[in-house]
């Protein structure tokens, strides 16, 4: 069998890693946004989100407690810690700079805000520099 080169393998690597902080990015992005319409963010509301079980969420959120990225007594509500909104900033500007990106060639917003749900958690330095330029150079956002 042949080898596959190491770049290759490296993205592959590189995409793994992607996937595995992406639910911990988009749980933070969830409670803030809930936080912020509701007064507090519970798990139910976000098994209704994601619509996914309680037990599911409750999972999720305890792997979050456990990394540092969440805090909650038991039933309370669920708060993001400063490492959580740091997360949930990084996430939600990533996510507008892809929007605005999309916007900005031609794609319609409503497509351009579900395809970037997935497309802003792979976004490396250099493609996150370019889209900036990109936008910085007088591309305005059309709709």
């Amino acid at each position: 069998m042949a080898k596959k080169p190491a770049k290759l393998l490296n993205s592959y690597k590189r995409t793994r890693e992607d996937h595995t902080s992406e639910t911990a990015s988009d749980y933070a992005e969830a409670v803030e946004l809930i936080s912020k319409q509701k007064g507090e963010c519970r798990l139910r509301d976000l098994a209704e989100l994601f619509q996914i079980s309680n037990a599911s969420a409750h999972r999720a959120i305890g792997r979050l407690k456990r990394i540092g990225l969440m805090e909650s007594e038991p039933y309370g509500p669920i708060r993001l810690t400063k490492k959580g909104r740091v997360l949930a900033n990084r996430s939600q500007g990533m996510h507008q700079l892809v929007v605005d990106f999309l916007v900005a060639i031609g794609v319609p917003r409503a497509s351009a805000e579900i395809d970037a749900e997935g497309l802003e958690h792979h976004i490396g330095e250099d493609t996150e520099r370019a889209f900036r330029a990109f936008l910085s150079v007088g591309h305005s956002c059309r709709e």
